[in-house]
């Protein structure tokens, strides 16, 4: 048996549905009332989470609005699986990158039609709200692709991506963990010489590995109008630090696309949705980060849990009704502030890994045995 629980079939309904309409709703009532619904059915569904939430004193019953629902820190998806369904539904898993830490997340579904339903509209509205409809977009991909690391859902992302975005030119241009040298410099050569636009995307240090071979080989291109960068991941768990302006500077003199046309993704294996610089869909503005209608973002006290004045520095929170196979409330390990709209990284929380692993282990096991 496997495949989407039919239990929770009304609540993906209502949830997709959101997902496929044309334009964008930022309806409140709409995601409280959903959300609520979700996570009546998660604490339910899911004995870890509903002890986690017991302990807090945090029920269906006593909520008055989803800003009150418990969070789970992501370290917790590396102590157990955090499923609301039973697990011979399961159809995939999807692991975090490994760290020094060793241990590794994972995220199980009984479906991926809420992931790719939410993923595909989000890219497109941030990546590329230029595109005409009906229109396909050239993809040259740093990252391995879905075949070859089936447990990457960066890599199911970009998958998805191409197949309903891309043209017959895309590739991806890493095998067996090593950037192809070769092939990489042959697709911007060629990108560069032509009118197409190319969208360029990768974890960052893919692009600084790109970025570093090219300029050994005293390379750089000239990408054509209208060609953008989308980057994500950061440098957690590498060997080298390399600031977000160091790194879109590098990219404008190797590659030609200046920084207003450079997206960062803030996405994680946890999550169901991803997040988005704002630089292509509102050009001109303050840059900072937004995404779909069925994910929300607070900014709260790490110690206390309650949101931090507008403005303030807190840890990133996020609700997300694409999670519904999973727990829809997730604290990462990342700080941040609210910006107009949207929310802008700060970088992450010293020791929130372990603080994470630590909670998911004294309280979301808790009672376990009884």
């Amino acid at each position: 048996m496997s495949g989407a629980d039919p239990a929770r079939a009304p609540l993906d309904a209502a949830i997709l549905g959101w997902m496929r309409e044309a334009d964008w709703s930022d309806d409140e009532a709409r995601f409280e009332e959903l959300a609520l619904a979700l996570f009546a059915f998660q604490f339910e569904r899911c004995a870890p989470y509903r002890r986690f939430c017991e302990r807090r004193g945090r029920t269906p019953t006593t909520l008055s609005g989803w800003r009150e629902i418990p969070p789970v820190p992501t370290g917790a998806f590396k102590e157990l699986s955090l499923t609301s369904f039973p697990a011979a539904r399961s159809v995939h898993t999807f692991r975090t990158s490994g760290t020094s830490a060793g241990a590794r997340g994972a995220l199980h579904l009984d479906t991926l039609e809420l992931y790719e339903a939410s993923l595909l509209p989000t890219f497109r509205r941030y990546v590329l709200p230029d595109l005409a409809a009906g229109s396909r977009m050239r993809f040259a991909v740093l990252a391995p692709a879905p075949a070859e690391a089936p447990d990457s859902s960066l890599s199911h992302m970009f998958g998805a991506v191409l197949q309903a975005l891309g043209d017959a030119e895309s590739r991806f241009l890493v095998r067996e963990g090593a950037l192809l040298e070769e092939e990489a410099t042959g697709a911007l050569r060629l990108a560069a010489e032509c009118t197409t636009p190319l969208a360029l995307c990768g974890t960052a240090f893919a692009f600084a590995h790109l970025l570093e071979r090219l300029a050994d080989r005293n390379i750089a291109f000239s990408l054509p109008v209208g060609s953008r960068v989308m980057e994500t991941g950061g440098f957690k768990g590498r060997s080298r630090e390399l600031p977000r302006d160091e790194l879109y500077a590098w990219i404008e003199r190797q590659l030609g696309v200046p920084p207003a046309r450079i997206v960062n993704q803030y996405g994680m294996t946890e999550l169901g949705s991803q997040f988005y610089d704002t630089v292509l869909r509102r050009p001109g503005e303050i840059r900072r980060k937004q995404g779909p209608p069925w994910a929300r973002v607070r900014i709260a006290d790490p110690e206390s849990g309650e949101d931090v004045e507008p403005g303030a520095t807190g840890a990133i929170v996020v609700v997300d009704l694409a999670n519904t196979g999973s727990v829809l409330a997730l604290q990462t390990a990342d700080l941040g502030r609210q910006v107009d709209d949207g929310f802008e990284i700060l970088g992450r929380m010293p020791g929130a890994e372990q603080r994470g692993c630590s909670i998911a282990a004294d309280e979301l096991l808790a009672g376990a045995a009884t």
